[in-house]
């Protein structure tokens, strides 16, 4: 079975899209929380209320980075989503984890983010445009067919 951890973006479908298109293979998905507001304020909901906003989010982030790097470091592969609207600062963290773990990395991005992204790009094995990319990458790699 192929472990598959998908990180970034949070606000469009592309996760649902791959895993979707995955139907069938050997392919077990993981990610982080989804629901903004749980993943916002998952940290004070747990270890109790902050005043501060800073706190209240550095709270979160680090119950937050339990989940992910326990998915991170579980995964085969690491796909990291670059959205269009928000800068991802968390997703280019879990794209620069992963490489430093040695995971097979797949960036999925918009050609208007190759120049910010370079360096992650080149830290990758593959860069996608599109879900159904990244899903025909893990067909391949699962059983070695291509598109068509």
């Amino acid at each position: 079975m192929l472990k598959v951890y998908l990180s970034g973006e949070i606000h469009t479908d592309w996760r649902e899209q791959i895993i979707a298109g995955a139907e069938g293979l050997d392919v077990m998905f993981a990610s982080p929380v989804t629901d903004h507001a749980a993943s916002d304020d998952c940290g004070v909901a747990i270890l109790g209320a902050e005043a501060d906003k800073y706190w209240h989010d550095h709270k979160g982030a680090m119950v937050n980075a339990i989940r992910t790097r326990k998915g991170i470091t579980e995964a085969d592969v690491v796909v990291v989503r670059f959205g269009e609207k928000y800068k991802q600062w968390n997703a280019a963290f879990d794209a620069g984890y992963a490489a430093a773990l040695g995971k097979s990395l797949i960036i999925l991005q918009q050609p208007e983010h190759d120049h910010a992204l370079k360096e992650v790009d080149a830290a990758a094995l593959a860069v996608a445009r599109e879900p159904a990319q990244v899903v025909a990458i893990l067909r391949y790699v699962l059983a070695g067919s291509l598109p068509g």
